[in-house]
């Protein structure tokens, strides 16, 4: 009888999850399917290669790394697939795929295996990539390719990527360069296949741009997902994006309130990827509720500030990576308090 009423006592963890690092990162993939579908439909082959050389890069640059240092090897938990994927879909689909292997090396190597890995790593490390490409090779990343143009033959293994293809700046770069127009129908009039370019087209996705940025519904389908999976949550996407709509309306750069103009800030560009794949990343974003609120509206005050004061175009990526930066911060300023902690004894 004594032998049933002793406690057994077993070491911790007392509650375990059947989430696993692997079982998360499956999820994102399954989340952005739908996008690599759309982009496909888009842009034909050519992005489902990119991405493809993308996620192979990206898992052989890992485990050469494993493989010559020793490391504990994590390839199976498809943390390098989702970085390969994200990458991909931050680059244009005619980028030439040795600009994507050193995007790879770097968003691997720089961005997470230098800090120990998944986990451990303090940027986004596709964002890294694209950053170093961005500052490396600006024509290979800014160039907006037609999609209607751009067939499943253009492979652009290297050299001149785009002369078989109309090409110019991404839309929020035409609309900077115009002095901030956004009637769309007058200011595309010049591109032939840009003709009927409207709030629905950058919706749908029917407009050049990077892979994985066009279609929104495709963003949103996956995002869905992951808020059904319950791997990410309001309080980064809504701030971020609502932040950059609420400041392009009331002020766009055209001199008026102009509630199109903050449409098109919110569906052209990275923004609404980046808002719900890439802000989210749960190694490099805040923990606290009140601290995710603050990233979303610090990030959304970036981008607009570089969109439409700075000289470049689009500042998604940066907007997130200043942010990441600022997360240990915020960690630190909003995780709460243990009762009585702080205060003296008398």
């Amino acid at each position: 009888m004594e032998e049933n009423l002793r406690l057994r006592v077993s070491s911790s963890p007392h509650v375990s999850s059947p989430e696993t690092v692997r079982s998360v990162m499956l999820d994102v993939i399954i989340a952005m399917m739908p996008i690599l579908v759309a982009a496909t439909a888009i842009f034909g082959l050519r992005a489902l290669i990119v991405t493809l050389f993308s996620v192979i890069s990206c898992v052989l640059v890992e485990l050469a790394i494993v493989k010559s240092f020793g490391i504990e090897n994590r390839i199976c938990d498809l943390s390098a697939v989702v970085t390969g994927m994200l990458l991909a879909f931050v680059l244009p689909p005619g980028v030439p795929l040795w600009v994507v292997f050193i995007g790879a090396l770097v968003s691997i190597a720089i961005a997470k295996m230098v800090y120990g890995g998944i986990g451990n790593n303090l940027f986004n490390p596709a964002l890294v990539g694209r950053a170093f490409l961005l500052a490396s090779w600006p024509p290979a990343i800014t160039t907006w390719t037609l999609p209607a143009l751009l067939g499943a033959n253009k492979f652009a293994f290297g050299g001149d990527y785009v002369s078989d293809a109309v090409t110019g700046a991404t839309p929020l770069a035409v609309i900077k360069e115009s002095g901030f127009i956004y009637d769309l129908g007058k200011l595309f009039t010049s591109i032939p296949a840009a003709k009927g370019f409207s709030i629905e087209s950058l919706f749908w996705g029917n407009v050049g741009g990077c892979i994985g940025e066009t279609s929104v519904i495709a963003i949103l389908i996956g995002a869905a997902y992951l808020f059904y999976r319950k791997h990410i949550s309001w309080h980064i996407p809504i701030p971020y994006i609502l932040t950059v709509f609420a400041l392009t309306f009331l002020y766009n750069g055209s001199g008026r309130f102009n509630i199109t103009a903050s449409f098109i800030h919110i569906l052209a560009g990275g923004l609404m990827l980046g808002a719900f794949f890439m802000a989210t990343d749960m190694v490099t974003s805040p923990i606290t509720p009140k601290g995710k609120v603050i990233f979303g509206v610090g990030a959304g005050i970036i981008v607009y500030m570089i969109r439409l004061f700075g000289a470049y175009p689009e500042g998604v990526c940066y907007s997130i990576l200043i942010m990441n930066a600022c997360t240990p911060l915020l960690d630190r300023w909003t995780r709460p308090r243990v009762f009585g902690e702080g205060v003296k004894a008398q």
